[in-house]
């Protein structure tokens, strides 16, 4: 009995394997700059990436691979210091005028203050699904882990494997959903201080250039669409653990949810808040 649960589980094993395709590790191989000049470097060989940001220009990067569902994973350590006036992305993006995007944004604060991390969906060219977080930890003393699950029927937005945020698929109440573009990972480091520290009044302090960010241990999984045809993996989106700890974060960390934004839809909240 024993073996025959060893074999079954190594079995199932290759069979969930052979659905997805792995990617990961070297930012040579995986990545391109696409402006910035030398204010972007790859260094140990391929494992560490950085952006920098001084008064002249910021700079970026985007994958060379487009995906179409998946689970991608990057280790970031933000700018340190007085990083008010920066804004540090990290995000999936198709393009064009109806393009799709999935979105983490790092706003800098003053020293001492903490960063708020912004997160958005667009569909179909269009946004406004925006939640706000405080961290939990100082996200510029070491790297911590951001990740993006993107599937069918469902978005979910995790910072070291917990997760803070799920969107599900609201197709049915006619709210467009990311599904059909496949989208290329992109980062980039610029000045925002128009409106990225209290609303653009705290600006830049040019005198701390260059701001710096730092990026490692990249992952991407594709998920095959024949996963999708299952009930079972359709259904799957947090355990109860994954849950408590939604939860957690909502409750403790969350600044703001455009799903309770009276001011801003007077009229009523947009179809998809009734799911959530």
């Amino acid at each position: 009995m024993g073996s025959f649960t060893h074999y079954g589980f190594l079995i199932l094993a290759l069979l969930f394997s052979s659905c997805m395709v792995t990617y990961g590790g070297n930012f040579f191989q995986e990545f391109d700059f696409t402006w910035g000049g030398n204010r972007a470097k790859i260094f140990n060989g391929g494992q560490l990436l950085s952006l920098s940001l001084d008064k002249v220009s910021g700079s970026g990067f985007q994958s060379k691979k487009e995906h179409l569902f998946g689970r991608i994973d990057m280790q970031i350590k933000l700018v340190a210091g007085n990083s008010a006036g920066t804004v540090t992305t990290y995000y999936l993006s198709s393009q064009g005028p109806t393009h799709d995007e999935i979105d983490f944004e790092f706003l800098g604060n003053v020293t001492g203050e903490p960063y708020i991390l912004h997160t958005n969906i667009y569909a179909q060219g269009k946004g406004n699904k925006e939640q706000q977080f405080y961290l939990w930890f100082d996200p510029t003393k070491n790297f911590h882990t951001y990740s993006i699950i993107w599937k069918p029927q469902h978005i979910i937005f995790l910072v070291d494997n917990t997760p803070i945020r799920v969107y599900k698929n609201a197709e049915s109440v006619g709210v467009p959903f990311p599904k059909n573009q496949p989208m290329r990972i992109y980062s980039s480091l610029w000045n925002a201080d128009d409106w990225a520290t209290r609303g653009g009044l705290v600006k830049t302090d040019w005198a701390q250039a260059p701001f710096t960010a730092y990026y490692r241990n990249y992952m991407a999984q594709s998920f095959s669409p024949s996963q999708f045809s299952d009930q079972k993996w359709q259904n799957q989106e947090l355990d109860a653990n994954g849950r408590r700890r939604l939860r957690w974060v909502q409750k403790n960390f969350m600044i703001y949810n455009y799903c309770t934004d009276i001011k801003r839809f007077p009229q009523g909240f947009p179809p998809e808040c009734r799911r959530f």
